[in-house]
């Protein structure tokens, strides 16, 4: 009976011959690697351009602050493509982040988020929402009430400071505590307590409160201690800490729009 077996006869130099791989897996590998190498260089290049917009950014800003403001800004910009952004003339989001500012003198921290933020800083943005976070003692700092006699003190959801009213043809110190509540160029403070700054200590007076309260909250003009068209869109108070969150629309982030301050007329 004969042998039907097959043997892999060796090469001449007694090694067995290596098994060819497959024509498609050939295929895919010479249009597989080439295809990941671009696709790699591609990532790298795009994360150089957007360090560098970043970059970018954050020094226009930086050489546009105040001279009364000084601050690093650090930059990130959002979005899959930086060059693909930048073909198109405008990036879809960038976060600024300034949380060592001071300004005045006064230490605070500002976020911003812009989108449809134009790739020629001369053209306009198309909207930016902006937070802004202050101690009690910077505010004082940067804000005064109108009539307020003392500094500004912030408590639980509430704000309080001391003032001067003619009650009954006299006039008579006081202490409020009120709520405030953002109103876009300024922020309405509604009295919710109040008493009479004697010798004796402070005595509430029921009077006293409905005269503050008389005219309905009273108003204080936030818009010129921000830039032109800036508006104010919440405001949260806790006890010696405030939050802000700022929004404008259609404004060119440059040096006048930075230097500029707005009004309440």
């Amino acid at each position: 009976m004969s042998d039907s077996t097959t043997r892999v006869l060796p090469d001449a130099d007694g090694a067995a011959p290596r098994r060819r791989r497959p024509r498609w897996l050939r295929l895919l590998l010479a249009i597989g690697i080439p295809v990941v190498v671009i696709i790699v260089l591609l990532v790298i290049v795009d994360s150089a351009a957007r360090a560098y917009a970043e970059q970018r950014v954050s020094d226009e800003i930086q050489k546009n602050l105040p001279s009364d403001v000084q601050g690093t800004v650090t930059t990130h910009i959002g979005g899959f493509s930086v060059i693909q952004q930048y073909l198109s003339g405008s990036f879809e989001r960038v976060e600024l982040d300034a949380p060592n500012v001071v300004a005045q003198g006064a230490p605070l921290s500002a976020k911003l988020v812009a989108t449809g933020v134009p790739t020629d800083f001369s053209k306009p943005i198309a909207h930016a929402t902006g937070t802004l976070s202050i101690s009690q003692e910077s505010l004082n700092k940067l804000v005064k009430i109108p009539g307020a006699t003392g500094d500004i003190t912030l408590g639980d959801g509430t704000i309080g400071y001391d003032g001067s009213i003619d009650l009954l043809g006299l006039p008579v110190g006081y202490t409020v505590t009120a709520t405030p509540q953002a109103a876009g160029k300024q922020v309405l403070l509604k009295p919710e307590k109040a008493s009479l700054t004697t010798g004796a200590g402070n005595v509430n007076l029921d009077r006293l409160l409905q005269a503050l309260t008389a005219q309905g909250p009273f108003p204080v003009c936030a818009a010129q201690y921000l830039p032109d068209g800036v508006q104010v869109a919440d405001i949260s108070v806790t006890s010696g800490h405030a939050t802000v969150q700022l929004t404008a629309s259609d404004f060119v982030m440059d040096q006048k729009f930075l230097n500029s301050k707005g009004s309440c007329s």
